[in-house]
């Protein structure tokens, strides 16, 4: 019988085949093992919360952190009201509960934001003075009154249905998430015993730190002020003002929206300010690669940016016309949610510089196309718009300033053109020029030549703005943790620990002369000023013996 013999090599290469073999089982088993163990854990930390939004723009961030919940395992149920814009009745990944009101919200009427719009800007367009100043004013307290009126009456419906009550006790839930730009979600989790977490920028009056952080006014800009964190006297005494008008807003609207509410149903002592600053945890949409640095406290997690993610292929059709830009690239433009479209006369002007450039335009717009625009241009009514910033062949963003887009344009690193028309938007922009990746160009003044060459400017590589908004794309990505990772970790945290207290400072349940330590400086100058007299009269009795000792003496 023949002997057969198998070679060295061989019998390495078929150890080695079997051994792989029984390393991929293993791993394979392991990561079965792994992930039947990180479900069973997932089911059984799943959470049920109840989400109490904002319409509008605000609904948009509150959307992209319930889709991550709803992925993670969570049940959502939210709250709205009959009229809502944004906030469909019916959706695969939360229940609702539908409101009946009798009146929309200003936030779900786009017909009535498209007027006050236009009011603001026939008021800038005046001369400016304290007269223009006032009306603008005038209207931004007018609008705000209306607001919360309307999201007092709301909650106020939810809190006299005993049967609804009822059902949202029975529930259980886990915690409520609110956006405090309207207090009523913030009442009704206080009302409820739940621990309340924040989606916030804005809160019923200002933004939000001003309401549990420490918020010096001497580098800490107030809504409005339009200053940066470097302020001369006159920007100081700017910045006062506008933290006054603030406050006005909070004592003389936002607080008596609510008050009959809160003195009714939770507290007689307690007030929306308070309610707000008593939360749990604050998921802050900002990131101080464009916000100003300041104080902050434990409480506070900083999430903005948190709906970036990497961008996604393009329909064929809007593919194709970013390939015809060529070397010149792609300008996109878009005004936001809630301003659908804009006046046809700056329409105009918009279309008219457009046709200018060698570049291509992909221009978010709504309502009569502009006679004067360009082969250029192609006019959507909706586009992707992370897709579009994250695609290579854009150059340039001209936006309205509002934080969604300009986190979308700062992490996929598109330099931006700013248009602020409303609300924060102007604040925004100071900021973005700080930092030296915008131009900003008042819509009440605009024209062509101008526009034309602001964008020409921004184009231009010899300008720093690309440069400079690489960078802080860079340092926006370079972070340990994913914003929404870090949303999701700290809501699971506190369905884990039943709130968050030991993280809130207790601050604002103190008086305010006690919060300033105005009392204890007080008794510290009252001290010091009886030092000072008794010292004052120990000298002067002390003169007055020496100068009798000398008459004796001289007698």
């Amino acid at each position: 019988m023949k002997k057969t013999h198998t070679s060295l090599p061989q019998t390495i290469r078929e150890s080695e085949y079997v051994f792989r073999h029984t390393q991929m089982m293993v791993l394979r088993s392991t990561l079965l093992v792994t992930a039947l163990l990180w479900s069973q854990t997932s089911l059984a930390r799943a959470g049920n919360i109840l989400v109490y939004p904002v319409d509008g723009s605000h609904w948009i961030n509150m959307d992209v952190v319930l889709r991550e919940l709803h992925q993670r395992g969570h049940e959502l149920t939210v709250i709205r009201s009959s009229n809502s814009w944004y906030i469909h009745e019916n959706a695969s990944y939360y229940k609702s509960v539908t409101i009946q009101v009798s009146q929309p919200h200003y936030l779900e009427r786009p017909e009535l934001m498209a007027k006050f719009l236009q009011r603001n800007i026939d008021i800038q367009r005046g001369e400016e003075s304290l007269l223009s100043f006032g009306a603008m004013q005038r209207e931004m307290g007018t609008l705000l009154k209306e607001s919360h009126r309307l999201s007092g009456e709301m909650v106020r419906i939810i809190l006299e249905d005993k049967t609804l009550v009822k059902k949202l006790r029975d529930t259980k839930y886990d915690l409520i998430l609110t956006d405090p730009g309207n207090g009523g979600g913030v009442v009704l989790g206080s009302y409820l015993g739940l621990p309340i977490v924040l989606n916030v920028r804005w809160i019923t009056n200002t933004e939000g730190h001003f309401a549990i952080a420490p918020s010096p006014l001497s580098y800490i800009p107030a809504v409005g002020s339009l200053v940066r964190d470097q302020m001369n006297f006159k920007e100081r005494l700017k910045n006062i003002l506008h933290y006054g008008i603030s406050m006005y807003i909070d004592h003389a609207i936002a607080r008596p929206a609510y008050q009959d509410i809160i003195s009714e149903f939770i507290d007689p002592e307690a007030n929306i300010y308070s309610l707000i600053q008593g939360t749990d945890l604050w998921l802050m949409r900002i990131d101080f690669v464009f916000e100003f640095p300041r104080p902050t406290m434990p409480n506070v997690v900083y999430v903005g940016g948190f709906q970036c993610q990497p961008s996604k292929p393009l329909p064929n059709n809007l593919e194709t016309f970013m390939q015809s830009s060529g070397e010149h690239g792609v300008i996109i433009m878009s005004l936001g949610t809630l301003i659908g479209s804009i006046s046809p006369e700056i329409s105009e002007i918009f279309a008219s510089a457009f046709a200018r450039l060698p570049q291509k335009v992909v221009w978010r717009h709504v309502g009569p196309k502009p006679s004067t625009l360009g082969n250029n241009t192609l006019i959507l009514d909706w586009f992707p718009q992370n897709d579009l910033l994250g695609h290579p062949k854009t150059k340039v963003f001209i936006t309205h300033g509002g934080t969604n887009g300009i986190y979308e344009a700062i992490y996929h690193g598109v330099p931006m053109l700013g248009i602020p028309l409303i609300f924060d938007q102007f604040d925004n922009m100071v900021r973005l020029k700080a930092k030296g990746i915008a131009e900003a160009l008042p819509v009440t003044t605009l024209d062509v030549d101008t526009l034309t060459r602001s964008l020409k400017n921004i184009l231009d590589d010899k300008q720093p703005y690309r440069k400079n908004m690489r960078r802080m794309s860079e340092i926006q990505r370079d972070t340990p943790m994913k914003p929404m990772d870090s949303a999701i970790f700290w809501l699971e945290y506190v369905m884990r620990h039943k709130g968050a207290a030991h993280l809130r400072t207790e601050s604002y349940k103190m008086p305010w002369y006690a919060y300033h330590n105005v009392d204890v400086l007080a008794l510290l100058f009252g001290v010091f000023v009886v030092v000072l007299l008794l010292f004052v009269l120990t000298c002067t009795l002390l003169f007055k013996i020496l100068k009798t000792k000398r008459k004796i003496k001289q007698q």
